[in-house]
């Protein structure tokens, strides 16, 4: 987040780019596919409550799991996603 950012924005934004993120990721990834899917539950549920700042966080903490996934190839995501991960596409 940057100095002076909007909190409730940025959780938002966060929350969008993960809603796009698992419309499309296939794959088994078993405990940690779970807990990356619990984890963006939780975010949505956060922000729906006001609460943006664990918003923020649970979506952040989702997209480390997804992005874990990624990089042991239990996962998969569209090329044009990849570019919002730290894998090479």
């Amino acid at each position: 987040m940057q100095n002076g950012c909007d909190v409730r924005e940025e959780a938002l934004r966060e929350i969008e780019r993960m809603e796009e993120v698992f419309s499309s990721l296939e794959g088994e990834g078993g405990t940690v596919m779970k807990l990356a899917r619990s984890y963006f539950e939780d975010s949505k549920y956060f922000f729906e409550r006001g609460e943006y700042l664990k918003a923020f966080e649970a979506a952040v903490i989702s997209w480390a799991y997804v992005d874990a996934l990624l990089h042991m190839g239990k996962a998969r995501l569209p090329k044009d996603l990849l570019k919002n991960f730290t894998v090479e596409g």
